[in-house]
């Protein structure tokens, strides 16, 4: 009988129903925002891996909102100017070490490939997606809007302006494809 209905059409009626979108992004909010976890992975200079399971995996990855560091991971476009010191530098001040989670209360909680979307402050009560921009680890990324938008340009420019990190030396074929279609005299003097 239970091999019956297992493979039988009332079988979806008994078992639980995946959530709406606005049922997720509720319980991310309740399970995420304002809380404190220990980061256990950096992937990459805006990817991290924190200590809470989420669906079938045993850790959460957190996207940055709002920046993008130079890939190192990518296979489509490979090791990136200025990718792998993005990725120390975010490993240097966040790995095993505590943090707090914040979510954008007007976006969505997770991007296209699941990830959480957040703003992640450090013990010292800075925010890393602001220090990413600040010493020239990342991009401003103007291709979402999000609640620090304009911040997170003028902290991009300002980096930019002090030739911080890496836009010392970066030229316009290494910036993102994104990034050079977006701002076409970016970097043209």
């Amino acid at each position: 009988m239970f091999v019956w209905l297992d493979h039988s059409p009332i079988r979806s009626k008994w078992q639980p129903q995946p959530k709406s979108e606005e049922q997720a992004e509720a319980n991310d909010f309740q399970k995420y925002h304002t809380k404190t976890f220990t980061v256990v992975n950096v992937v990459d200079g805006d990817t991290i891996d924190i200590d809470i399971p989420d669906f079938n995996d045993s850790y959460t990855r957190i996207r940055l909102w709002g920046i993008d560091t130079p890939e190192t991971k990518n296979p489509e476009v490979g090791v990136m100017y200025f990718g792998p010191e993005a990725a120390e530098f975010t490993s240097r001040l966040v790995l095993k070490k505590s943090i707090t989670v914040y979510l954008d209360e007007s976006n969505n909680t997770r991007g296209k490939y699941g990830r959480l979307l957040a703003y992640v402050k450090l013990p010292e009560d800075r925010f890393l997606n602001e220090v990413l921009l600040t010493e020239g680890f990342a991009y401003a990324d103007s291709r979402f809007r999000h609640s620090f938008y304009n911040r997170y340009k003028q902290l991009e420019s300002s980096a930019r302006s002090l030739k911080k990190g890496l836009w010392e030396e970066v030229s316009r074929e290494q910036l993102p494809e994104w990034l050079q279609r977006m701002n076409p005299n970016l970097l043209n003097k």
